[in-house]
């Protein structure tokens, strides 16, 4: 019965030191300025509540708007195929891959100057984007895919895939990203950007990030399991 003693005392240990563990108050640093509730945090500038300009890309099986000016039986809403393209009538299949709105609403303009539309003015609207999203996996509540906004970040996309699971690894967030034709992958913490350590990374289009998991976390919820089958021979002998 000694080691059953002894088991249970390393549990209740490991109990009262999770107990004990929480995160922090953020100090002030560099990156961070702490401000005392006694002063309350000031308002944002109009420029801080703006969002980063991002370029947004058109992709296979996006949905957008095609508004040529004065010529509506031009007009139309469609569906980009699966390789990239539209077709449109009187200029034939147009590649809209990786286009912005603009760049590709210029391309059909100088299909159509001249030979059939006089001074063209085309529109277009991306009304539905599944190519512009991001790939959650790992030890989240809900892995998958997500849309990217201007102002996504990797807080918020975690937060979109409803938190971490009991079992991950805040400090072992990895964000993979192809930069140039390179494969290239991010290391982050995430009770340090809750600390205010560092800033919450920008997150893109095509990103994929995979929350660790955690080994110990998984041994202390099996042994804090047994622990009432362990108990219980105890207390019988202590009767």
């Amino acid at each position: 019965m000694g080691r059953m003693r002894k088991i249970l005392v390393s549990i209740m240990l490991a109990a009262g030191l999770v107990g004990c563990a929480g995160t922090p108050p953020p100090q002030s640093s560099a990156q961070l300025t702490v401000i005392p509730d006694s002063q309350g945090l000031p308002a944002p500038s109009r420029g801080d509540l703006a969002a980063a300009d991002r370029p947004a890309l058109i992709g296979p099986l996006d949905t957008i708007n095609v508004d040529i000016f004065n010529v509506p039986e031009l007009s139309r809403e469609m569906q980009v195929d699966a390789s990239g393209r539209i077709s449109m009538p009187l200029i034939g299949t147009v590649d809209a891959r990786n286009k912005t709105a603009d760049e590709l609403a210029r391309t059909i303009e100088d299909s159509l100057q001249g030979r059939y539309v006089r001074n063209p003015q085309v529109t277009i609207n991306i009304k539905s984007s599944v190519s512009q999203v991001v790939t959650v996996d790992g030890e989240v509540k809900e892995p998958g895919l997500y849309p990217v906004t201007n102002q996504m970040t990797l807080m918020r996309v975690i937060a979109s895939a409803k938190g971490l699971s009991e079992f991950a690894k805040q400090e072992q967030v990895v964000i993979l990203r192809t930069v140039d034709n390179q494969r290239m992958a991010g290391l982050y913490d995430i009770g340090a950007i809750r600390r205010g350590a560092y800033a919450d990374p920008a997150v893109y289009a095509n990103d994929v990030v995979i929350v660790g998991d955690s080994p110990q976390r998984r041994l202390f919820r099996d042994v804090v399991s047994l622990a009432p089958l362990l108990a219980a021979p105890l207390v019988a002998v202590l009767r």
